[in-house]
């Protein structure tokens, strides 16, 4: 298993394995999110509420989590929140994500124009491990525990000169674990700039610039600090938006350009005015889900998405883990009036 796993749960079983002995099930949730946040080794920084890492959305994970550099969807307020400045009217998005065993996930976000003053939105999620049995030193039942985390974030975005957007979150961040608990707070700041008759887009963004204010048991740890790049280009002769960028390039590496390893690229098929088919591929996560000398289709995922009433529009995705499995996200998106 990757040593430099999730901070989260790697760190805090020491703190308390003398009061819960854990069982099989429990170990067996452990090892997979921490197979499940683990990218490389020697890169990973050890780091807490890596949770804020995953992708969040269906269209977007569909895509391979790259949102960076993409215009008009409320579901960047989790990969840029310059991109909030380029939405044209009112929207809110609320998804859900099923894990493997009983872990569930679910998020929710809303923009809107205030004129004169730019955007603001409100992005949304949580994550929970589900329910295990606890025991005391001497193996008796002595109930359960439970373990889960959420994050809120209030964006802020405006437009100069049209082509070049910019914009900014503040995050709360909570997390328990049993009768252990721990907040912190965050930033994240993003920039846009688009070619409008290139139809091309570029983007950057830093993600999780902040502290813990409260710790488990302690031990200050850092968060999960994220920088991406890239870019969106809409095909002139092919209804085919086509994505591409780099992620974790914050994380630290023997050698400069290794970071750049973490490429996602991911695109969007319009078949008509009502379906849309979507795949992607994250470099990254194939490395991270090869076991033995094959990942089978570890880091490459795919979607479709659907539009009704010229105000809805439903997601799926579905991204592969290689031989440990598959995930699912559904996403209901709304244009309000």
């Amino acid at each position: 298993m990757n040593k430099n796993g999730d901070g989260l749960l790697q760190n805090r079983y020491h703190t308390f394995k003398k009061k819960i002995m854990i069982n099989r099930k429990i170990l067996f949730v452990i090892a997979v999110i921490l197979s499940f946040y683990c990218a490389n080794a020697s890169a990973q920084q050890q780091s807490t509420y890596n949770f804020l890492k995953l992708n969040v959305d269906a269209r977007s994970s569909a895509m391979a989590g790259n949102l960076v550099a993409t215009e008009n969807d409320v579901n960047t307020i989790y990969y840029n929140p310059a991109g909030l400045a380029s939405l044209d009217g009112k929207k809110a998005s609320v998804g859900f994500f099923k894990y493997l065993m009983d872990i569930n996930s679910g998020n929710a976000a809303y923009s809107q124009e205030l004129k004169k003053y730019g955007y603001v939105g409100l992005g949304i999620r949580y994550i929970n491990y589900g329910t295990f049995d606890k025991f005391d030193e001497q193996y008796n039942n002595i109930g359960t525990f439970g373990a889960g985390e959420l994050a809120v974030s209030f964006g802020y975005a405006n437009k100069y000169m049209e082509r070049f957007k910019y914009g900014f979150n503040v995050k709360f961040i909570y997390s328990s674990i049993d009768i252990y608990k721990s907040y912190g707070a965050a930033v994240d700041l993003g920039a846009m700039y688009s070619f409008p008759e290139q139809k091309f887009t570029i983007g950057a963004s830093v993600l999780n610039l902040g502290t813990q204010l409260k710790t488990y048991n302690g031990s200050k740890e850092k968060l999960p600090l994220d920088i991406r790049i890239g870019g969106s280009k809409k095909l002139d002769y092919l209804p085919l938006t086509f994505n591409f960028g780099f992620a974790n390039l914050a994380d630290d590496y023997d050698k400069f350009f290794e970071r750049f390893k973490n490429v996602i690229v991911g695109g969007e098929f319009e078949l008509n005015d009502y379906f849309l088919l979507r795949a992607g591929y994250n470099n990254a996560e194939r490395q991270n889900f090869t076991t033995g000398s094959t990942a089978g289709l570890g880091g490459f995922s795919a979607g479709l998405g659907i539009k009704f009433k010229e105000t809805y529009r439903i997601d799926y995705s579905f991204n592969s883990m290689g031989k440990i499995g598959a995930t699912h996200r559904f996403s209901l998106g709304f244009d309000l009036k």
